[in-house]
């Protein structure tokens, strides 16, 4: 049995990536469309500017607010930093807790290892699976931006969003490999969705908040502490390294959740 698990587990998730994309694609459209009325009013993106200033700096990266006054930063700010890297992360996270505690819960396991596959082919398939929407997302949501802005006759740096789309997969695979850890780790499948929402955010508030503080290196634990949308679309700065590390830490979780279900009681 050859990927037999990820064709599968792939074709299931076709239409969960075609509707998001089309729902980031929409999004990215609203906000490509939404900059001129901000950029083009002075006084506005002073207000906007002067907002930025006055606010605390870990609420301002909490919530993208770094640069709103071009198109490149709402996109990077809000769309980029808000949508694309927390709530798609929280997706993968929700999505990928469930992809194994769910099939043991409802004993579907047992019958897919009744098959000639091992368990940590069942894990490391199903993970690769996340690819899908991943993969989908990040070719339709750029191609639709970059549309819109050539119609509408805005700036969207090219190079720098598709190197942004680029960096995201590292990204958007270590949040997917947190919750494949949670998902063998928990015998429930709804506590482990659950705990993939709850860490994900917790660990991009963590990221946000403590880097103010004495012990701002942990902030470097979050996988949002090295994927930073602004400072691509708006520095032109990749952060390869970063990229590096989120891999990195992907295989390990990945293989840490490979041979915990290999080792586990599924009964």
């Amino acid at each position: 049995m050859t990927l037999d698990v990820f064709r599968y587990e792939g074709e299931q998730r076709i239409a969960a990536a075609l509707g998001l994309s089309a729902a980031f694609g929409l999004m990215g459209l609203a906000f490509v469309a939404t900059a001129p009325l901000v950029t083009s009013d002075v006084a506005t993106s002073a207000q906007f500017e002067q907002l930025t200033t006055q606010l605390p700096q870990p609420f301002v990266q909490a919530f993208g607010l770094e640069s709103l006054s071009s198109a490149e930063g709402l996109l990077a700010g809000e769309f980029y930093t808000l949508f694309w890297s927390l709530f798609f992360g929280i997706y993968l996270a929700y999505t990928a807790a469930g992809s194994i505690a769910d099939d043991v819960e409802t004993d579907r396991m047992d019958v897919l290892l009744s098959a000639p596959i091992s368990r940590g082919a069942v894990v490391f398939e199903k993970f690769l699976a996340l690819l899908v929407p991943i993969v989908t997302a990040s070719v339709v949501t750029p191609v639709v931006i970059v549309l819109a802005a050539a119609y509408i006759d805005v700036t969207v740096p090219l190079a720098e969003l598709a190197v942004l789309h680029a960096l995201s997969i590292p990204y958007l695979l270590c949040c997917g490999a947190i919750g494949l850890a949670l998902s063998v780790s928990l015998d429930d499948a709804d506590t482990a969705r659950n705990a993939a929402i709850g860490l994900l955010f917790a660990l991009y508030l963590f990221q946000s908040f403590v880097p103010v503080t004495d012990v701002g290196w942990l902030a470097n634990v979050a996988p949002m502490a090295h994927f930073d949308p602004n400072d691509i679309l708006l520095d032109g700065v990749y952060d390869v390294a970063g990229a590096a590390l989120l891999l990195a830490a992907t295989v390990v979780l990945v293989g840490l959740s490979r041979l915990r279900f290999i080792r586990m009681d599924i009964q």
